[in-house]
């Protein structure tokens, strides 16, 4: 993830399923599961672009109505489809037919509101943490500080269109850096906080990716289902004169993202 901080919608929010009566296409004593009637009905509509990504679908309640179903037999057809991949739920917002990954460049200018935007989809990002802290070995050796000095650490979620993308801890210099928190919990972008400090013209020095289970906090933050994994990516940036300004280990939602390494 670098140190910043949208495809629009193909049909409106709220779109909802077609038009056509669902009840024609789930039908009692057909030996077919009712649950697996709706499954199949939804598939068919993304396949063949009624539902495209990113249209919400409406209320459970008003899902049950439609199909002629209660509500258990419809969120066993919800919990398939999202099992499938092609359905999202995101606490707050409704579920949603599944966006394809985002392509996410890594190169030595990486930005994530730019890389999002780019993608035509909205970028957002909120302050979920800072404080002053002693730098592990790691992050001294990483931001070439002496043993036991102090560094600032930001926590962040970024998103797009309102579905969180991925979780980032960020360490700088507390020295350098003392108050570029305060400013990323202003305008949601580190970029912009690094700019107020002279050191908007980062460039991306080393990163590493890996991957593992997402951890509780993770899920929690990522509205992610138990068994999800993310991507890790270990990354230093540095200015002008490649000195490291900043170490991050970004924690991406693997189904969400693609990430992609440019030479």
């Amino acid at each position: 993830m670098s140190a910043s901080d949208d495809v629009p919608m193909t049909a409106p929010l709220d779109a909802g399923l077609p038009s056509a009566d669902p009840l024609d296409d789930v039908a009692r004593g057909t030996g077919v599961a009712l649950w697996k009637q709706i499954v199949e009905r939804i598939e068919a509509d993304i396949a063949d672009g009624r539902l495209a990504p990113g249209v919400r679908l409406p209320p459970e309640v008003e899902l049950a109505e439609r199909f002629g179903v209660n509500r258990h037999t419809l969120r066993r057809a919800l919990a398939m489809l999202t099992e499938q991949g092609l359905i999202e739920a995101t606490p707050g917002r409704g579920t949603f037919i599944k966006e394809p990954p985002l392509r996410y460049p890594i190169a030595a200018r990486t930005r994530f509101s730019e890389i999002v935007s780019r993608e035509g989809r909205a970028p957002g990002g909120k302050l979920v943490g800072s404080r002053i802290e002693v730098a592990t070995p790691e992050i001294a050796e990483a931001l070439r500080l002496p043993p036991g000095a102090e560094v600032l650490r930001v926590d962040m979620v970024r998103e797009a269109d309102g579905v969180p993308l991925t979780v980032g801890s960020h360490w700088y210099d507390a020295e350098r850096c003392r108050d570029l928190d305060l400013v990323v919990a202003a305008t949601g972008s580190v970029t912009r906080a690094l700019e107020t400090l002279g050191l908007g013209d980062y460039r991306r020095l080393e990163t590493r990716v890996t991957a593992r289970p997402a951890d509780e906090e993770e899920r929690r933050l990522l509205s992610l289902p138990a068994g999800r994994t993310v991507l890790v990516v270990d990354s230093i940036n540095g200015d002008a004169q490649r000195r490291p300004i900043q170490y991050s280990r970004a924690r991406f939602a693997a189904d969400r993202v693609q990430l992609v390494v440019k030479n």
